[in-house]
């Protein structure tokens, strides 16, 4: 025994560094073994793939049956222009699309107001009213195409003007299918584009998620999301556990509003974020699904099974591209698609080489897409479904992320919820830190991240980014004034009043929403109307 121990210890000496950790800090082992899975029990634990809890994946085919679908994150500019970027993209075998909105449209802002000054167009498409969705969707079918919209405090606004032009161009919304991302306690925790209180913005999500259920059964009213809160510097653990415990959040709030968990829980879908360790994201993916799935059927009672899946997008991480050495960024893209693709994702987007400069040109986009072309059609990964599962190092990361995340979810629940927690700055300080930690680890040269803080290259030659000026802003705002002056603005003003008085009230909002979009409200205006009654949030020093 003493013999075995010294050669361990003779083989430790020899290592490259004293420890080894994730990139989230999490530290990992010499050699894992069968006694790292001690316990572990196949049916209960595991499962085959498409049965209960889901570990190796929601469907029993998994990408032998359907590939993910590739939906690649774009929008600049003005509608036009994207509509033409979508275009180019589905012309290249692109399978779903995912709007990218600028900031004035996440925040509730029109193109012509003094807070949107500087930013129309900037980091996705503008969108201020009826028309200019319309523009946006022009030639695209919405009965053939699944749309994801990254759209979160105006979301229901959103939502309503998709359902208009789907109707315009004749088309049933039953028939329509996508996703609108509607998670505004990511917003409170990391991503910070909000317009009211935490209160009355789970009303707007949960009439949202009622409407959907009722009127939209193809649609998924919530994608619940990790990936700003990884964005925003947190470990892959609080990733996954603040992501679930927000998921549980939205469904008891859906649950006190009287709704049937088998109702509406088979549509709420995740997004995740796959950053550049490997064999954590794999875990991190795969220990979802087993913990939503016994939350949902244990602690909810959930009975469908459809109910208990955790179907999640998937983008590669942004945080982790740099501005230097920007060609580098395709490695990393592809080893974080991988990952996602290896962890059983449902849908994916690769980030583009230049995320770290501007939005992507046209090449940039394309070559992200064929990475994950490649990764479907020449590497052979689809070819069998969960091909680490069984992995001694694979499965006792995925445990140890379970185990992680319910720790989180005991302090949470004393906290009265994750409301109770964002007020008192629970999730923003665990994040901030995590950051913190991280940065230092880079700054140390802990973490070597190629390009920046080891192989580096001087005089780097500058590559051809997307620019987008202000005449983006000049088109919007003579649109917009063209807009108003042909309207029938004493129905809009009807329709306006309507959804005032409806908010002071426990109507659903969203009937309201649309007949306002169908008098062509702008975004702005729709959301000034609840401002009114909901007023705006301004967080707290922490």
């Amino acid at each position: 025994m003493k013999t075995i121990e010294k050669e361990k210890a003779s083989q430790h000496a020899s290592e490259r560094q004293e420890q080894f950790t994730t990139v989230s800090g999490e530290v990992i082992k010499h050699l894992y073994t069968p006694e790292d899975l001690s316990g572990l029990d196949y049916e209960r634990d595991l499962g085959d793939p498409g049965e209960f809890p889901y570990t190796r994946g929601a469907h029993p085919t998994m990408y032998r049956g359907k590939l993910w679908t590739m939906r690649q994150f774009s929008g600049y500019g003005t509608p036009q222009e994207t509509n033409r970027r979508f275009k180019f993209l589905l012309e290249q075998g692109q399978t779903g699309l995912s709007v990218a909105f600028d900031l004035p449209t996440l925040m509730g802002i029109d193109s012509d107001g003094p807070l949107a000054e500087g930013e129309v167009g900037k980091c996705g498409v503008a969108v201020d009213s009826l028309e200019d969705m319309e523009i946006l969707f022009h030639g695209i079918p919405l009965d053939q195409v699944t749309t994801s919209m990254t759209i979160n405090a105006p979301a229901a606004v959103l939502l309503a003007m998709y359902v208009v032009v789907a109707e315009k161009q004749g088309v049933d919304p039953a028939e329509i299918s996508g996703t609108v991302q509607n998670d505004i306690l990511k917003e409170f925790i990391a991503q910070k584009e909000w317009i009211y209180p935490p209160e009355p913005s789970m009303r707007l999500v949960v009439d949202s998620i009622q409407f959907c259920t009722e009127h939209l059964p193809r649609y998924n009213s919530i994608s619940i999301s990790g990936y700003h809160i990884r964005e925003a510097g947190s470990t892959a653990l609080q990733e996954l556990a603040f992501t679930l415990r927000d998921g549980i959040e939205y469904v008891q709030w859906c649950r006190r509003a009287g709704m049937a968990v088998d109702d509406f829980a088979p549509r709420l879908s995740f997004f995740f974020n796959s950053h550049n360790d490997f064999f954590e994201e794999i875990a991190k993916f795969r220990a979802a699904r087993r913990l939503w799935a016994y939350v949902m059927r244990d602690h909810f009672g959930a009975k469908r099974e459809r109910s208990w899946m955790c179907r999640f997008h998937t983008q590669t991480a942004g945080c982790s591209l740099t501005a230097q050495q920007p060609v580098n960024n395709i490695v990393r893209s592809a080893i974080q698609a991988l990952a996602a693709v290896l962890g059983g994702t449902n849908s994916l987007h690769t980030n583009s080489l230049d995320e770290a400069l501007a939005l992507p040109t046209e090449e940039a986009a394309r070559i992200a897409l064929r990475t994950q072309q490649i990764l479907a059609y020449e590497s052979g990964v689809p070819n069998t479904v969960d091909p680490l599962g069984g992995s001694y190092f694979v499965e006792a990361l995925t445990n140890e992320m379970e185990e992680g995340a319910r720790q989180y979810f005991h302090k949470i629940d004393a906290m009265g919820g994750m409301i109770g927690a964002i007020e008192r700055g629970f999730p923003q300080r665990e994040i901030q830190e995590a950051s913190y930690q991280y940065q230092k680890a880079v700054e140390k040269r802990q973490k070597i991240i190629v390009g920046v803080n080891q192989f580096v290259v001087d005089n780097e030659p500058p590559i051809e980014v997307l620019q987008i000026g202000p005449e983006v802003q000049e088109h919007q705002v003579k649109r917009l004034k063209r807009l108003r002056s042909r309207r029938n603005n004493q129905a809009l003003q009807k329709a306006l009043s309507e959804l005032e008085e409806a908010a002071r009230s426990d109507k659903n909002l969203m009937p309201f929403l649309i007949e306002a979009v169908k008098e062509y409200a702008t975004l702005g205006e729709m959301c000034d109307a609840l401002k009114e009654v909901f007023g705006i949030y301004q967080e707290p020093a922490f």
